[in-house]
């Protein structure tokens, strides 16, 4: 296959296809990876996006295609901003991949579709490919394709990925059991190990913890779906798709929409520009990509750093950013880092605002897991036998480098840790679901909580911090 010149670069109709599955564990992320792999092998510009909260994923996603991996969530950011989001990140490609979450019409608990795949797919006017595990069934695959199909006459499946097909023979008996419920078969693909990527308690190991193993695992997928997919009707399937609705999001125009300035992207560095030093490395490996975008836009100096490996903040440092990853992994190398948990510790205690999200607040525990951590808080964090998952709303409950008090907005909670006390005299947030209580500390300049949010949503967030950064 060659890259196709009639492809479109304009982010309005950008070709673009949804990867789904009937459920978890189908092996979307296989042909999803695989497919942009692929792709991108045969010279097209791939854009790569994944439905919901997911921070893992996009890790491969971007080792597939050298572009950051984006998030689509139509909880987090509302539905209006998931078209205009998707045209920012596809901005000069030419095709999308987006990868869903969970089985296609599973979306938000007890909010109907919201949020699901097949929501983001009819948001963004993308046919879907559905990835069926063939692997213990025959004839009955029809039926199953037949409901998915049927299901929401808004949805439009265009084609079947048979994963995990045993035989030639169970080959001939799937294709034409899909087939005679007038949906192609896109593909076919075996049993295959080398693509497999190992897993712990929140899913699959980062990339940026097995970066060489996962450029192989992900040349695997490249290989595998390649040679058993049909790219020519992928291609033209994605081509398919109408224009996206809405208009593209740009940072800088968002943040002039907010009360109280205008966006500083573009104006020349100067005395007043303030430092945000972003946690990154192997411990801390989540950060949706329009955070550093906002910041930059609001007129700081994003400077990643690395609690791993960095004795010290950054030089200048006005503000710290610290996301989600796994602290509990590597809670012994952060303790050893001395240096810089003082250094962090004095810049948090000297009033200078700090950002923490799950990873983050574990890091500025008193300890996790017994181990010295920063001490910015009285609290200690320890591993917990129960997940924590879902959707949250919640309302700031008291003024913070982040929001002021009364501030609505949705987050997402994806822990097996636990932190005790669990909230501070001035909690970070009041959470109204799936039961009533605050959540996080809220002290000097400090915001840390477990809560995952997304600032596309509530863009006046970053300026906000900025702007706590040049005061402080």
């Amino acid at each position: 296959m060659n890259p196709s010149p009639a492809l479109s670069s304009s982010s309005s109709s950008v070709p673009r296809l949804v990867v789904a599955a009937p459920a978890s564990g189908c092996g979307k992320t296989t042909v999803a990876t695989g497919l942009m792999a692929a792709l991108a092998a045969r010279g097209l510009a791939v854009s790569p996006h994944k439905v919901g909260p997911d921070y893992i994923d996009p890790g491969y996603h971007a080792l597939a295609t050298g572009r950051v991996g984006r998030n689509l969530d139509a909880y987090l950011c509302g539905p209006e901003l998931v078209a205009p989001l998707f045209r920012h990140g596809a901005r000069g490609c030419d095709i999308a991949v987006v990868e869903g979450v969970m089985g296609l019409y599973d979306g938000a608990s007890g909010e109907g579709e919201l949020a699901s795949t097949a929501h983001v797919a009819k948001l963004l006017r993308a046919p879907v490919v559905l990835v069926v595990d063939a692997s213990s069934q025959a004839r009955s695959v029809a039926a199953l394709v037949h409901g998915f199909v049927s299901w929401d006459p808004q949805v439009r499946v265009g084609g079947v990925i048979l994963n995990r097909v045993g035989s030639d023979r169970h080959e001939a008996l799937l294709r034409e059991a899909v087939e005679s419920v007038g949906v192609p078969v896109v593909g076919v693909l075996r049993r295959a190990a080398e693509v497999e990527t190992p897993s712990r308690h929140l899913g699959l190991v980062p990339v940026a913890e097995r970066r060489g193993a996962a450029v192989d695992a992900v040349a695997a997928m490249g290989a595998l779906v390649g040679a058993g997919c049909d790219l020519e009707a992928l291609v033209a399937l994605a081509r398919g798709a109408g224009a996206v609705p809405g208009a593209e999001w740009d940072a800088a125009e968002v943040l002039d929409s907010v009360p109280g300035g205008s966006a500083a992207e573009g104006r020349p560095r100067s005395a007043d520009t303030p430092v945000v030093a972003v946690a990154g490395g192997s411990a801390f490996t989540f950060s949706y990509a329009e955070h550093a975008e906002l910041l930059a836009a609001a007129g700081a100096e994003v400077v990643p750093f690395d609690p791993l490996r960095d004795e010290g903040l950054p030089e200048g440092t006005g503000g710290v950013v610290i996301g989600g990853g796994f602290p509990e992994v590597y809670a012994a190398e952060l303790s050893a880092n001395e240096p810089l948990r003082r250094a962090v510790r004095e810049f948090a205690l000297a009033g200078a605002p700090v950002a923490a999200e799950c990873a983050g607040l574990l890091y500025l525990c008193r300890e996790l897991d017994g181990l010295p951590m920063c001490g910015v808080l009285e609290a200690g964090a320890r591993m917990s036998e129960r997940l924590t998952l879902g959707y949250r709303d919640a309302v700031a409950v008291a003024d913070s480098a982040l929001a002021a008090a009364g501030t609505r907005i949705r987050g997402h909670e994806f822990h097996r840790t636990a932190v005790e006390p669990g909230a501070g005299p001035a909690p970070a947030w009041g959470v109204r679901a799936p039961e009533r209580r605050v959540e996080g500390f809220v002290q000097r300049g400090v915001h840390a909580s477990y809560l995952h949010t997304h600032w596309a949503a509530e863009p006046g967030v970053a300026r906000r911090f900025v702007e706590r950064c040049r005061t402080s």
